[in-house]
């Protein structure tokens, strides 16, 4: 609620900054404390997180993508009611296996 608030805030400011009226504009009691030059239109204002999201995608999307797939996988095996003649426990622990190789792939791209 108060950033609607202070958007519609900074809209009205903008709006009255834009009205020229000669009583007030010799006035400073209503004066906006921003320029109206400096003032952001709000469709601009909400487009700039998602710009700078764009900016920081993920160096490895593919990587991440196959750890939540073993995961899931892992999980999968988990709750299965079948242990298939011990190869369950073997498939489990090549997923850590893999899981921990995958982290530390991405780990290694950080240096």
């Amino acid at each position: 609620m108060r950033k609607s608030l202070a958007t519609i805030g900074m809209s009205v400011a903008a709006a009255l900054a834009s009205i020229s009226i000669p009583a007030l504009a010799t006035s400073s009691a209503f004066a906006s404390p921003v320029p109206a030059s400096q003032i952001m239109p709000v469709a601009e204002q909400a487009a700039r997180p998602q710009v700078a999201a764009r900016n920081r995608r993920e160096p490895h999307p593919e990587i991440r993508k196959a750890i939540t797939a073993l995961e899931s996988a892992k999980n999968a095996m988990q709750h299965a009611s079948h242990d298939f003649g011990g190869h369950r426990a073997n498939a489990l622990a090549a997923c850590d296996r893999a899981i921990e190789q995958l982290r530390l792939a991405l780990q290694y791209d950080k240096r």
